[in-house]
């Protein structure tokens, strides 16, 4: 059976979980992946808890529903641990992704939860090289580091080069994004 990788994002309206859910589906299908990169819609605004999600596959995908049982788990807004259960269905090989400031072992404890927790303090490393709060580039960064679905090196390159397609009209802020993103990948904590 091919690899399959399904990964469930929880953020808030305007934090870009959409965005990195779908720049993830793309710089995976840049390597050969199959992949879907969707979000579940309902009645969102600015600030109101959102879903999206990821399947990568190195075989056709075949299956069109939301992901129920995720290897892995982005939570871009660690508020939305007291109030989503973002642990919900989660393999108990898989891996829950928070952006907080707290260690791991900390927000292991404060979920109950037994299985592998990496935390990465996206609004410190945005604010400081972005030069504002974008927490998504941080924990795109963060899933591929920790899932592993993508080499580093290829991810890099192949980030920039989309960072320079989507930032065409604005290319001095390419440097810092991927500044972020090279920062993420040396910053992620885990057990």
């Amino acid at each position: 059976m091919a690899k399959l990788v399904e990964i469930r994002w929880h953020g808030r309206g305007g934090q870009g979980a959409k965005t990195a859910s779908l720049l993830l589906a793309e710089v995976a299908f840049n390597t050969g992946k199959y992949i879907q990169g969707f979000p579940e819609y309902g009645p969102e605004r600015m600030g109101a808890p959102i879903t999206a999600y990821n399947r990568i596959s190195d075989e056709k995908l075949t299956i069109h529903s939301n992901i129920y049982e995720p290897d892995y788990v982005v939570v871009v807004d660690e508020t939305l641990l007291k109030t989503v259960p973002v642990t919900s269905g989660l393999k108990k090989d898989g891996a829950i992704i928070i952006n907080t400031s707290k260690d791991p072992e900390t927000v292991k404890k404060e979920l109950n939860f037994e299985g592998r927790v990496y935390t990465i303090d996206a609004r410190k490393i945005s604010e400081e090289t972005i030069g504002a709060y974008y927490p998504n580039t941080p924990m795109l960064v963060a899933v591929v580091k920790v899932s592993g679905i993508i080499p580093e090196d290829v991810f890099l390159n192949d980030i920039e080069a989309s960072f320079k397609h989507k930032f065409a009209n604005k290319p001095h802020v390419v440097p810092k994004n991927m500044e972020a993103v090279v920062r993420s990948l040396q910053e992620v904590k885990g057990l």
